[in-house]
């Protein structure tokens, strides 16, 4: 098959988020599987210092946005160490900026216009480059206006009339709401703005359009695809899951072992497979220690916590648990990342009153974020909500047990100590479900529990490194979607119906 992937990020060109890691790496594993993937994304200004080679095609297009006609360039690179094209929008006035989305805490005010001119370039591409196009992947909002634009304007042109679309949602929370008036810059027919297509309480909402016209919609993860039909994580658009639901499905994102894999990591005191854990990851766990200033005790567990300092990462939770933990547990804590001003201050008071069990970096570190994979004990993500989640796949990967909450991609990929429901898989870590502080604590204090039974705990390391999350076992999945989604009805989407109707 030939799938293009249509991308707002893609490591190594430009990230801020999971999103860049799904479509740097999942059209490389397509590629091994035999398919013809391409990618296609903006040229930001980050983009010129990727490493990788990009050089330009000569080829122009102009689409319109809104009343005027904006002119648009194409460059061409290829993801790393493959030839797997990706194929870059040049727009300076639109993408030659510093950050991607926003700068100092604001969005762009012109991000409407910045993404209806790139879902419109991914369309002419396909002409212009000559593609041979099977399936659209659409990703996120920045990207979901592709399946609309395809439906209505494009259905009728030659090569573009067996096209298929799948919308993959990454996260409900950012749907790409707009005031009413930048429809205009779609150039879409007003009859469109309606509240069963592309209007959403008053305003543009161009995540609702790719649900409503994609041929088939995806999710990160199979507990996830279900959270979001129903409140709150439906974030409003719960209703148009629900009766979109029969082509709705959730495949759980995988890891890059080339990157996360501590038999070859080159940012570890000591190199270690499930086979050489027992002697790998204490060598780790003292460098870790001795690094950020702890003291080197073998047998005090290591509870490492890498990501955004953030409601959402379940940090409201930490911050009231590490609080007691540290004047009545023998416990020790890592925490690596950036987040809300109340946090940061809250755990490098922490790290100051209490160096001997608190450790803090509020910075975001790659190289510290492998070390304290491979140097911690227990791996903590007690999110309020995670579409998909990777910290708990590495933390697998390296032999550090998570302690998560039971949501989303965590309740797809952590089996709980304590379950012993029917069907269920081994287990792999340590989970809870009430959205509290004493649940957490209370799982927190199973796990050190556990922690002191060596043979009990080499069990729950071994399952935990033994498993399969890589991108090979997730890309088959996407394969059989692909297939699934150009086997479907072209008028199956209710975009379609409406369409046909009006």
């Amino acid at each position: 098959m030939n799938i293009l992937l249509a991308t707002s990020e893609a490591v190594p060109f430009a990230k801020t988020g999971g999103l860049a890691d799904v479509c740097g790496a999942l059209p490389i594993e397509l590629a091994r599987l035999g398919h013809s993937p391409a990618v296609i994304m903006p040229a930001y200004r980050k983009t010129a210092y990727c490493g990788q080679t990009i050089e330009p095609m000569g080829i122009d297009f102009i689409v319109p946005i809104g009343s005027k006609m904006v002119t648009g360039h194409l460059l061409k690179s290829s993801l790393p160490k493959c030839d797997v094209p990706v194929y870059l929008v040049r727009q300076d006035n639109y993408y030659d900026r510093d950050e991607l989305y926003g700068a100092d805490g604001k969005d762009y005010i012109d991000n409407c216009e910045r993404f209806v001119f790139f879902s419109r370039a991914v369309l002419e591409a396909v002409r212009l480059l000559d593609l041979p196009v099977d399936v659209i992947h659409a990703n996120d909002w920045q990207t979901a206006l592709v399946p609309a634009y395809l439906k209505i304007e494009y259905h009728a042109v030659p090569r573009y009339e067996q096209i298929a679309t799948l919308l993959t949602i990454h996260n409900m929370s950012y749907q790409g709401r707009f005031w009413h008036w930048d429809m205009l810059l779609t150039g879409l027919d007003w009859k469109y703005f309606n509240w069963r297509e592309l209007e959403f309480h008053g305003k543009l909402n161009l995540l609702k359009a790719g649900m409503v016209f994609a041929d088939s919609i995806n999710a990160v993860s199979p507990r996830y695809s279900q959270e979001i039909q129903t409140e709150p994580l439906g974030c409003g658009l719960e209703s148009v899951l629900q009766y979109r639901r029969n082509v709705l499905s959730g495949i759980l994102n995988g890891i890059d072992r080339k990157q996360w894999n501590p038999a070859v990591d080159p940012h570890l005191a000591a190199n270690y497979d499930a086979d050489s854990v027992g002697q790998g990851k204490p060598i780790c766990k003292a460098a870790l220690q001795e690094e950020l200033g702890l003291p080197e005790a073998a047998d005090v567990p290591l509870i490492g916590m890498v990501g955004r300092l953030i409601d959402q990462k379940g940090v409201d939770l930490v911050a009231k648990v590490i609080q007691q933990w540290v004047q009545t547990a023998d416990a020790q804590w890592v925490i690596l990342g950036t987040g809300e001003p109340e946090y940061h201050d809250l755990f490098a008071t922490l790290a100051q009153r209490f160096p001997q069990k608190v450790a803090v970096q509020l910075e975001f570190s790659n190289p510290l974020a492998h070390r304290i994979e491979a140097g911690a004990d227990m791996f903590l993500m007690p999110s309020r909500f995670e579409p998909c989640g990777l910290n708990q796949l590495y933390s697998l990967m390296y032999g550090a047990v998570p302690v998560v909450r039971a949501t989303g991609g965590l309740a797809d990929t952590i089996t709980d100590f304590g379950d012993s429901s029917p069907g269920a898989a081994p287990p792999n870590g340590f989970s809870f479900r009430e959205y509290a502080p004493q649940a957490l604590s209370e799982t927190l204090n199973r796990a050190c529990d556990a922690y002191r039974r060596p043979d009990l705990w080499a069990k729950l390391v071994d399952t935990g490194m033994r498993q399969d999350w890589s991108w090979a076992r997730s890309a088959k999945q996407y394969v059989e979607l692909y297939q699934e989604t150009r086997s479907r009805d072209w008028g199956l989407g209710i975009g379609a119906k409406l369409k046909i109707e009006n």
